[in-house]
């Protein structure tokens, strides 16, 4: 199917986006491949339609300016598809619906492609539900290791590592948290950083792009 036939009045503006319209990209995956850099949200909405979403947390943020006190509301949102590609953003805005809106656009531009195989050495499954090897990442005083796991344990984790690791596609995982996981944001961009440096470890010829 070319890109045409998802043509919804979008007018892409980078050549990643022209890429993708014009048929000549028709896989998330082959988009991030290229290494040009995600800046149209429309692109994931024609390669990955169909997106779940999820708000991890709402705050609000008030801030003293010269003509008084202003209130945000900053929102925190996962976006992914329970098939391998996930992404993670935080949104501001005077209203809740408009930081929910920007925090999933946003989130959709840090989309990234979760390296998956069958879990661990024991694990005789054929079928990718887990990672394919231990990894790290940090946000704050938050630290979150992602440990592949056999077929069959669930996710032994927090329930916002869990909404993180279930939209990436991840069934089966161990997870250690260390810090003030308490804070829903920095455990959740923890979870999303360890996601990240996995798949940066597993695709290192994309960063020359």
């Amino acid at each position: 199917m070319s890109g045409n036939d998802y043509d919804d009045g979008w007018q892409p503006v980078t050549r990643l986006g022209r890429k993708v319209q014009e048929g000549d990209i028709d896989t998330m995956e082959d988009a991030l491949n290229t290494g040009l850099p995600l800046k149209e949200p429309e692109i994931v909405d024609q390669l990955l339609p169909g997106l779940d979403d999820e708000v991890l947390d709402i705050n609000m943020v008030q801030r003293m300016t010269d003509s008084g006190r202003r209130v945000k509301f900053r929102c925190v949102c996962v976006v992914g598809n329970r098939d391998g590609f996930i992404g993670y953003a935080e949104g501001r805005d005077d209203q809740v619906g408009s930081a929910i809106q920007k925090a999933i656009g946003i989130a959709k531009l840090n989309m990234i492609k979760v390296p998956r195989g069958s879990g661990s050495w024991e694990d005789r499954s054929d079928r990718p539900h887990s990672l394919t090897h231990q990894t790290t990442g940090k946000a704050g005083s938050v630290e979150v290791e992602l440990i592949p796991a056999p077929e069959g344990l669930g996710l032994a984790a927090s329930d916002t590592v869990n909404a993180v690791l279930e939209l990436a596609g991840i069934e089966n995982a161990w997870t250690k948290s260390h810090g003030n996981t308490r804070t829903t944001v920095n455990l959740a961009k923890a979870t999303y950083n360890a996601l990240e440096n996995a798949s940066q470890a597993r695709q290192p010829e994309v960063i020359d792009g």
